[in-house]
């Protein structure tokens, strides 16, 4: 939950430079998704065993749209290589800790018996 945070506070100290057209579209969106991102990791902390793979999967999902749009940004040339780099990195780690959350419930299901 603090590595999204952290990412949070990170893209909006950048987002404040972007033109209006590209603060009210693509920045807008990065933004709405990290606080998704925020708020289900908060939900998963929050939920029952059986929703909370749910939710992981959900999460995981929204990173990878919002790793989709960073690149965007950089590619529109919004983001700068550095700046693209710094972001894509915060979001790598926060992707391998989702992976690990993942992996660990998935390990603890009990296997079908069919």
């Amino acid at each position: 939950m603090h590595k999204v945070y952290e990412l949070y506070k990170l893209f909006y100290g950048y987002a404040k430079y972007f033109s209006k057209k590209d603060r009210y579209t693509l920045g807008q969106r990065c933004e709405n998704l990290i606080l998704d991102i925020l708020e289900l990791i908060f939900l998963a902390l929050t939920a029952n065993p059986n929703e909370k793979l749910n939710i992981l999967k959900r999460i995981s999902a929204k990173l990878n749209v919002l790793r989709i749009f960073i690149r965007l940004l950089k590619d529109i040339k919004v983001f700068d290589l550095k700046t693209y780099i710094i972001i894509q990195k915060e979001i790598n780690d926060i992707g391998v800790m989702l992976g690990y959350w993942i992996k660990r419930l998935t390990k603890k299901e009990p296997k079908s018996s069919f």
